[in-house]
């Protein structure tokens, strides 16, 4: 027989030449013939055995015929199992007929494993039990190992199912235990007997409805009781427990030294703590004690929006903008306000679904740059330079910490160590992908998945992650990345540039995929693709760092950011990114969830490491216990339409990463630690700065965003602070102006943070402005009327986006014992065509990183430029506290009025040059802290 695509000839040794050879348990030896000897022949013995079936009808195409092969190396869970089936367009058959059968035969050596991976699958299943019928009789065939794959698969899945239905439970009851329940019920039968307590009425109303009022039947009346008590107690404290959710006034109260707390906010702690239980919670305990967002009016909106747009309009663009919204308030905005009403009672958020589906699935945009963003290693280490074994490492920890998120064992973020966050988001970390349409995409979340898809210099292989009933170890992943590093093999036409579909525009990606990727093999490894737990690329390129030279760092962002434009699967929930000298990163799909969550996982990933560790030679620790199981080829056939395709998405990739202008600035003058000296909260501190960089570097004010989160409250995400507020300008204008006093500076700074400090909190408690605006645009789509208001507030760009990466959401992460465990955040691309992307991270008490894009072909934008403006800016900010310090060495902190001649009042006076012709004196206004706790306080 002939392959016609090596044309490399095969035989069969012992040729049949009667029909009575043709049984169908007979079996003949296959041997190669030729000069040739393909690399992939060399994994299977070369005296092979196959099993040929007598097949009745002519109609070939519906024959399965399997081969099995054995390596006397190969244990057995490592047995090789080829199916062959013409409906494949398999190319090696050998058919004869006589009389009115027909019978097939299949060489033994093929090159199945390598053409047909994305089949293995539905081979297995196929050939594990066959069943069929003759003219002679029936025949059974089975495959012992295939069929103890399919048990051992079924019972892990099994397991889960029970596991999660034991943590249902758990959730259902949280913050009881289900010890507890016994406990009601033995007290309930004690009381029943001893006939103390109304208990012992209750039960004999039970037992009256029973069969006999035995002993046995009063036990089930006291249990059946004792459940109903326990139901209502239970049910009872989750729902006491969400009314305390829904105060807010703890997260305005004062925070530090010497702070005040009122008397109904400390009554709340105390039932918040009695209520909350002392078990440790799961994922998802608190979900069912969460408040639902709440709907703001109309009114307190437009008072809100109105005071945010005020330093960006002059008096008659703020005028008309007044009136604009006077009439919405009084008009159509009523009618808007009571679907949405009507929606905050049906759905658990009123926003989330809304903002989910129009602000990202239904964007037509390509994904690369506008939407994903990255995430960086904490390049202060670098635990090991073997990219395989950094790769296998970071593989198993993101295994983990999915079984975690399965298990529901991943302990809830709690503010403060009492209030939840919202877990929903965790659902979708793994087993998650981004599917294209025309006009909108969708997400899809996969129960489970069994493999990684990895790719390497243009080719992508599955690489199953379990094996003999468990994960596999660190040293046996090392191993399949290692193989995958070592094979030489070339990419199929095409292949190498695939993943440009997905950095492309969604509707073409749409169109190719219908087209192309329906059905038949391009079917089968694109659902592997998309199956997967999660993409894991191995870049042939270092991810490098130097503080001596920040474009190394520059360009290690360009890398996650976007890479080459072709080498990431843009649709997966998250692509690990592995480089040649094995440091890491993350590009993450951003529509499934938030930056923070992302943000957990990486710190779990980072914190894991450093407790599994390397060996000396950087290698991964362990021998392992088996072969792991071999990474195999994903298969394509992308024809000439295809790749013109292909070829249209890489071209829109590449104009749009060329025109990525990224600046990675590292910060190291000082960090989280002075800013808290200076009694200020970093993040309002660092969005001051920001002011003060975009006024300098653009000559005006704009619209600003900063992301801030309501998970506080059911299936939260986000919501807008509007930093640029009127106290924030007034301050920058200050540090523009050389009459301004160093006091009269540091007072505004102080009240634009607190200012600041407030609208954030106000995000957070579901105050905001642009969710609301945003959902009574939504529904004035649906309605199909035009509001002026609505359509000018949600066209005015964003030129200034920004947000904080958060640190230290894991109790892996100790900076004390791993001093130089600092992560260094990471970044998006800009908004506007003609603004800023800024996302920084107060890694440490010494250390900022700020992630700065925008775009190379607008003008009026330079991240590079920028950046030394907001170095400018913290200097400046540092240096005037330094000189209030040096002039304000003696500032006595005076929190009462101080009477005329006693000795305090002449001391302040000295100080201050206060006139003495008062009966009382108070603290001047230009140094009154807002908080009442000035940077510098000496007591008399």
């Amino acid at each position: 027989m002939n392959d016609p695509i090596k044309n490399t000839s095969y035989e069969i040794t012992q040729p049949p030449s009667t029909r009575e050879s043709f049984t169908p348990v007979s079996a003949w030896p296959v041997r190669l013939v030729g000069d040739r000897r393909p690399e992939w022949a060399d994994r299977f013995p070369k005296g092979a055995r196959g099993r040929y079936t007598k097949i009745q009808t002519p109609d070939v195409l519906s024959s399965i015929m399997s081969l099995t092969f054995r390596q006397r190396d190969y244990r057995r869970s490592s047995q090789v199992l080829i199916l062959v089936d013409l409906r494949l367009d398999l190319n090696w058959k050998y058919i004869l007929g006589n009389g009115g059968g027909c019978y097939l035969s299949t060489v033994a050596i093929t090159k199945i494993p390598q053409q047909r991976n994305a089949a293995m699958a539905e081979a297995h299943s196929a050939v594990a039990f066959q069943f069929s019928i003759t003219h002679e009789g029936w025949d059974v065939n089975f495959d012992r190992e295939v069929l103890h794959l399919v048990w051992q698969s079924g019972i892990r899945s099994w397991k889960k199912r029970l596991a999660r239905f034991k943590n249902s439970i758990k959730n259902g009851v949280y913050p009881a235990s289900l010890q507890s329940l016994w406990a009601m019920v033995a007290i309930i039968a004690a009381l029943h007997f001893t006939g103390v307590g109304v208990a012992h009425k209750y039960v004999n109303t039970i037992t009256n409805y029973l069969p006999a009022p035995t002993l046995q039947w009063q036990v089930v009346s006291c249990t059946v009781l004792g459940i109903a008590l326990w139901l209502t107690v239970i049910y009872f404290i989750r729902y006491t427990l969400k009314l305390l959710f829904i105060y807010k006034g703890w997260m305005y109260e004062e925070r530090g030294k010497g702070r005040v707390i009122s008397n109904r906010t400390k009554l709340w702690v105390v039932m918040v703590k009695a209520l909350s239980g002392a078990s440790s919670p799961l994922l998802y305990s608190f979900q069912g004690s969460l408040p639902r967002l709440p709907l703001p009016s109309v009114q307190e909106t437009m008072k809100r929006y109105l005071r945010s747009v005020r330093p960006l309009l002059d008096n008659e663009k703020y005028t008309r903008m007044e009136k604009l919204s006077a009439e919405f308030e009084k008009g159509i905005g009523v009618k808007l306000q009571r679907y949405l009403v009507l929606k905050s009672w049906w759905s658990s958020n009123y926003v989330s679904d809304w903002w989910e589906e129009y602000i990202y699935l239904r964007g037509r945009s390509p994904l690369m740059v506008n939407s994903n963003f990255y995430g960086i290693d904490a390049i202060l280490m670098h635990p090991s330079h073997v990219q395989a074994a950094r790769a296998a490492t970071l593989i198993y920890a993101c295994l983990q910490y999915r079984r975690l998120i399965d298990r529901q064992e991943l302990e809830p973020i709690m503010i403060q160590g009492m209030v939840p966050l919202c877990s929903w988001q965790y659902e979708r970390v793994f087993n998650t992908t981004r599917v294209p349409g025309l006009e909108t995409d969708h997400l899809i979340h996969y129960s489970d998945s069994k493999h990684i898809v990895v790719y390497h210099k243009g080719r992508y292989f599955k690489v199953l992650i379990y094996s003999r009933n468990r994960i596999l170890r660190p040293c046996e992943i090392e191993i399949q990345i290692q193989q995958i590093l070592d094979d030489e093999s070339k990419s199929a036409e095409g292949e190498e540039r695939l993943a440009a579909l997905t950095a492309g525009e969604r509707a073409h990606w749409a169109k190719t995929r219908k087209e192309f990727f329906f059905k038949g093999i391009n079917r089968q490894s694109l659902d592997l693709i998309e199956k997967a737990a999660f993409v894991v690329a191995l870049d042939d390129v270092p991810y490098e760092f130097d503080e001596a030279d920040p474009s190394k760092l520059d360009q290690y962002g360009h890398i996650l950011l976007h890479g080459k434009g072709y080498d990431r699967w843009f649709d997966k929930s998250f692509t690990l990114c592995i480089g040649s000298n094995g440091r890491i990163g993350f590009n993450a799909e951003h529509s499934w969830a938030d930056a923070p969550i992302m943000g957990h996982m990486w710190e779990f990933v980072i914190g894991t490491e450093l407790g599994i560790g390397y060996g000396p030679d950087g290698h991964t620790q362990g021998m392992p216990e088996f072969n792991p199981p071999v990474p195999t080829r994903l298969q394509w056939d992308i024809t000439a339409p295809c790749l013109s395709a292909i070829d249209t998405a890489t071209q829109v990739a590449e104009r749009l990463l060329k025109d990525v202008d990224l600046r990675i600035y590292m910060h190291t003058a000082y960090g989280k630690g002075f800013m808290k000296q200076c009694r200020i909260s970093p993040d309002a501190f660092i969005q001051m700065a920001l002011q003060l960089a975009y006024f300098r570097d653009a000559g005006k004010f704009s619209l600003t965003y900063e992301a801030s989160m309501t998970r506080l409250f059911r299936e939260g995400r986000t919501e807008t602070v509007r930093p640029c507020t009127v106290e924030s300008t007034a301050w920058v204008k200050s540090m523009e102006d050389k009459t301004k006093s160093v006091g009269e500076k540091v007072s505004l700074l102080l009240k634009a943070c607190q200012v600041h400090q407030m609208g954030y909190q106000d995000a957070m408690c579901g105050k905001g402005i642009d969710r609301h605006l945003f959902c009574l645009y939504v529904v004035s789509k649906y309605l199909e009327v035009d509001s002026p208001f609505l359509k000018e507030v949600l066209s005015e760009p964003w030129r200034l986006s920004t947000s904080q990466t958060p640190h230290g959401q894991t109790s892996l992460m100790d900076l004390h014992k791993y001093p130089r465990c600092i992560s260094a955040g990471g970044g998006f691309g800009p908004v506007a065509d003609d603004g800023y992307g800024v996302s920084y991270i107060i890694a440490g008490e010494d250390i900022l990183f700020f992630h700065i894009t925008c775009k190379i072909s607008s003008p009026e934008t330079n991240s590079s430029r920028f950046a030394r403006n907001i170095e400018q800016a913290l200097a400046d900010i540092k240096t005037l506290f330094i000189e209030w310090k040096n002039t304000q060495n003696k500032v006595i902190n005076v929190r009462h009025e101080t009477k005329k001649g006693s000795l305090a009042h002449l001391f302040w006076s000295l100080l201050t040059g206060l006139r003495h012709d008062s009966e009382t004196t108070r603290t001047p206004q230009h140094i009154k802290y807002p908080t009442d706790r000035p940077w510098l306080e000496i007591q008399l």
